[in-house]
Order: C-alpha cells, then structure tokens, then sequence
C-alpha cells in the first residue's frame, strides 16, 4: 500500500515538473508582447508619451468607418421605375419615373403623346368596355341596342376619349406652358401617395418645373365635354350631359393616376421587374 502511494506521488511530482518546464519553455520561445502605452517597462528607461501614429490614407474610392460600426447596405433604388406599359396593355407614355428631372416638352412631344393615348390599340378595348356598359346602362336611349346601338355607343365613346386627350395632354398644356406629364412620387404611405396622385388633377408643373393650377386637366376637359354636344343628340338637356361628362372625364384620370403612381410597387412586388 506504502508502495502504490509512493509512485503515485512520484508521478505527480514528474507530471507536474513536466507542465511548468514545457510552458517555460513555451514562454522563452514565443515573442515578447510589447507593452500597451507605454507601461510595464523595464526599470531604468525613460518612457515617454504614447503618440498616435499617422493614419494610413485609405485606398481611393474606399470610405472611412470605425471598426466596430455596422457597414451600410448599398442597394440600388429601384422605387417608383416606371414602365411604358401598365399590365401589358395600358399605356403609360406619361408617366415619369420617381427622382427623375426632364426637359421641358416641346409642343411636339405634347402632341405625339396625346396620338399615342388615342390611337394606341388598347384605346379601342377600353372604349369597346366603356360602351358596352353604357349600352347596359341605357344612358342614351336614342342610339338603341344590338349591334347598330352598340356601335353608336362604341364611336361615341371613342370620340369622348380622343378628343379629351389632345385637350389635356396637347393642345391646352401648349397654351398654358404646362407640363402634361404624370411625375411619380414613389415614396411614403398609402394615404400619403394616393392623395398626391389625386391632387395631380389640380396641381401640375409649368415648363419651367414650377407648381401652377392644372389647367389643363379642368379646363382641356371641360372643353372636351362641350365639344361633345356637337356629336352627340340635341333633344336633351345639354348642360346636364356636359357636366357630366366632364366629371367622367376627371374622375377617369384620376383612377388613371393611382395606377401610374402604384404600377411601379406592384412590378416590383407581383412581376419582380420583369415585365
């Protein structure tokens, strides 16, 4: 029993002698660490003050941050990028990507944005829809029903659009020196945005990129719907049709601004750009 004691003390004592000279030896080999500020110098040397050395100039093109911050996350903006189309089939010649500055329109790009409007090929299905539940509605009971009723309802409508386009978009817009063009906001809430698009039919850019009453969408429609009495039947009241022909006019592009100032967040959203 002595015995067992004795070597396990023995191997103790080895093991343990083992340990201290190898990390010794561990010590002698590793360099020496300096000492931080200037402290923990050997006696005998005069220690002078920490200096900050010369901060390295950065490589061109790179940015200054401290270590510990967060780097940003540069991402392209890609709000508020509008496209010439609206789900393939609306046109959306007018509308101007947020963030972006244009020249003034000449007169004429005014017009060829109002022939591309009118003439565009889904010109024709949206009067064809229009018609179709006007015809339903009865709301001229003159022009009749079936295919010859639907026609009358069809050129009407089409008439209505054509004609109110080149009012708003070109030939009003070149009297007054207002921009035509529809310029996105692309940014904040819903409410935030729905009301600038709205508010889009009374406010409009001059030429020169200041904020002016829209006259071209109040009076180039209500113009456009006092055109309208020359087309359409005498034997009603024509104040009443042409008031409320006006307003369709007006509301229309007002729907027709929310679409513009929401298509580019459901692009992104539904079709992740590419439409």
């Amino acid at each position: 029993m002595k015995d067992r004691i004795s070597l396990g003390l023995l191997a103790a004592v080895l093991l343990f002698s083992l340990t201290a000279g190898g990390s010794r030896l561990c010590a002698q080999e590793s360099p020496a660490t300096p000492p931080a500020n200037g402290q923990d110098k050997p006696t005998g040397t005069t220690a002078t003050p920490a200096q900050n050395p010369p901060a390295s100039k950065a490589p061109d093109g790179a940015t200054s941050a401290k270590p510990d911050s967060p780097q940003p996350k540069v991402e392209p903006d890609d709000s508020g990028q509008q496209t010439k189309r609206i789900l393939w089939i609306i046109p959306n010649y007018r509308s101007v990507s947020a963030n972006t500055y244009l020249p003034p329109q000449s007169f004429k790009e005014k017009f060829w944005l109002a022939t591309q409007d009118s003439f565009d090929y889904s010109a024709f299905i949206y009067a064809g829809i229009f018609a179709g539940t006007a015809m339903a509605g009865k709301s001229e009971p003159s022009f009749g029903q079936g295919a010859a009723g639907y026609g009358n309802y069809f050129a009407h409508t089409f008439a209505d659009d054509t004609v109110e386009n080149y009012m708003v978009e070109a030939i009003v817009p070149s009297l007054t020196k207002e921009d035509s063009r529809y310029y996105t906001l692309g940014k904040g809430g819903f409410f935030k945005r729905s009301g600038y698009a709205m508010s889009r039919l009374f406010i409009t850019r001059t030429d020169s990129g200041r904020k002016t009453f829209n006259l071209s969408e109040t009076v180039g429609a209500g113009a456009a719907a006092g055109i309208g009495n020359a087309y359409y039947p005498a034997d009603q009241n024509q104040w009443v049709k042409t008031y409320q022909r006006w307003l369709s006019q007006i509301a229309q592009d007002g729907v027709g601004n929310m679409f513009k100032e929401f298509w580019p967040d459901v692009n992104k959203a539904v079709f992740h750009h590419k439409y």
